[in-house]
């Protein structure tokens, strides 16, 4: 089962997050083999960090609610919440396989939170900046509760324009970069 989680900061803890970095990267390594997706959310000024998106495929809800809240980081106070759901990987690769490569271009988290019928089920068919793309869903999957996509686009109105307008109650759009331990 894949599952999607958003730790988003809590104000003013940029401090703690760097302070707890080695850690965070630490336990992330133990679900490299797991990982689809990972990486900051920024800021407009493209490099304060603002949160943190892992993508990965757990064995169930449980293993997913303690990924993420046994995260050192969350355990510490950095983030003020965290969005964690079920998704389904309709590209069926990882960032890692994507042919855009770690870097080049603006990077996009893109969350359409849901509001009634379910939207953008079907992959996009201009499907070559999408590095991530799939649907947020109840744990146990049946209903459908938004659609989350990490793509490379020129700006962020091209980004949230990766989602149908008017399907969904909210889309936020953030900066985003491939994450992980740096080479």
């Amino acid at each position: 089962m894949e599952f999607f989680a958003h730790h988003r900061d809590r104000p003013g803890s940029e401090g703690l997050r760097e302070e707890l970095l080695e850690d965070h990267w630490s336990y992330m390594d133990r679900y490299a083999a797991e990982m689809i997706a990972r990486g900051p959310t920024l800021a407009d000024d493209g490099g304060t960090p603002t949160g943190s998106v892992h993508i990965v495929d757990l064995p169930d809800p449980a293993a997913a609610r303690a990924f993420a809240f046994d995260e050192p980081g969350y355990q510490a106070g950095v983030y003020r919440d965290v969005l964690l759901r079920r998704w389904r990987n309709l590209l069926g690769r990882t960032m890692w396989d994507f042919p855009g490569g770690r870097t080049g271009g603006k990077r996009y988290l893109v969350l359409g939170l849901g509001s009634g019928r379910a939207a953008d089920l079907a992959v996009p068919s201009d499907r070559d900046e999408l590095i991530a793309y799939g649907p947020l869903l109840s744990d146990d999957g049946a209903t459908w509760l938004g659609t989350a996509v990490l793509v490379r686009a020129p700006d962020p109105l091209t980004a949230r324009a990766i989602l149908t307008p008017g399907r969904y109650a909210d889309i936020e759009v953030h900066n985003w970069q491939f994450g992980g331990r740096p080479s």
